[in-house]
């Protein structure tokens, strides 16, 4: 008998769903004010680091713009996949549902790949270089770090010139950045991501396709890796739970 295993939740990721089911169901518009930090605090009885880490998952998630000296806004409802991201927080998605997702994110992004390098322009090339540089800063916000990670594969997406791909990669924009959000590290310790999306862009900077969908291949086989071990030990604790 396989019964479901029940989501560890943190603190933060119940601010994360409180706050984008109020979105949500009240059909907040684009650029509306949400209360301040002070008040958010008072209102969901949480602590400051507790409610800004919630805040960072959702301007990551872009169901919330953070203004310095402004304040916090509604995100832009007409921006990628937006009407997806609202149907359902992603810390609700299991490690084996991820999984299955990533596996259709790999087939797709490793032809965006071929199709890249086939294609590049020497804009294509300049504007790739400029996100990786941009991702080599170690002290480049988590947030900051995980929306540049996701332009520069949808990028890839662009150049490859198939529509049909990229609409299909904006429906399951959601499992895809919360794949990023369980498996990329922080800039200090994600080295290793680092040299996989520079494997990427030289074998595209080549116009090298066959070098091109491999790199890709192998930056998608270390996610798929990392969600099988996330899926993995999510069952043994539900067998040790089980077996009590």
């Amino acid at each position: 008998m396989q019964i479901e295993a029940i989501e560890r939740q943190t603190t933060a990721d119940l601010v994360v769903e409180r706050i984008a089911g109020v979105i949500k169901e009240r059909s907040l518009a684009a650029g509306e004010r949400l209360p301040g930090e002070h008040e958010l605090v008072e209102q969901l009885k949480v602590s400051r680091p507790v409610l800004r880490e919630a805040l960072a998952r959702l301007q990551s998630m872009g169901l919330v713009d953070i203004q310095r000296g402004r304040g916090t806004f509604v995100g832009n409802a007409t921006s990628l996949a937006n009407c997806v991201r609202l149907l359902r927080s992603a810390v609700t998605i299991s490690p084996q549902e991820l999984l299955s997702y990533a596996q259709l994110r790999s087939a797709v992004e490793v032809q965006a790949a071929r199709q890249a390098a086939e294609l590049a322009s020497d804009d294509d090339i300049a504007e790739l270089a400029a996100l990786l540089k941009r991702l080599d800063d170690p002290d480049l916000p988590y947030p900051a770090a995980l929306e540049i990670d996701f332009r520069f594969h949808r990028k890839l997406l662009d150049m490859a010139g198939n529509p049909l791909m990229k609409n299909l990669m904006e429906v399951i924009y959601e499992f895809v950045l919360t794949q990023m959000v369980r498996t990329t590290p922080s800039q200090r310790q994600n080295t290793s991501v680092r040299k996989l999306h520079k494997a990427i862009f030289n074998a595209v900077r080549k116009r090298d396709p066959d070098a091109a969908a491999t790199a890709m291949h192998h930056h998608m086989q270390a996610v798929l890796d990392r969600l099988k071990n996330d899926a993995n030990n999510q069952e043994g604790s539900v067998t040790e739970e089980l077996a009590k």
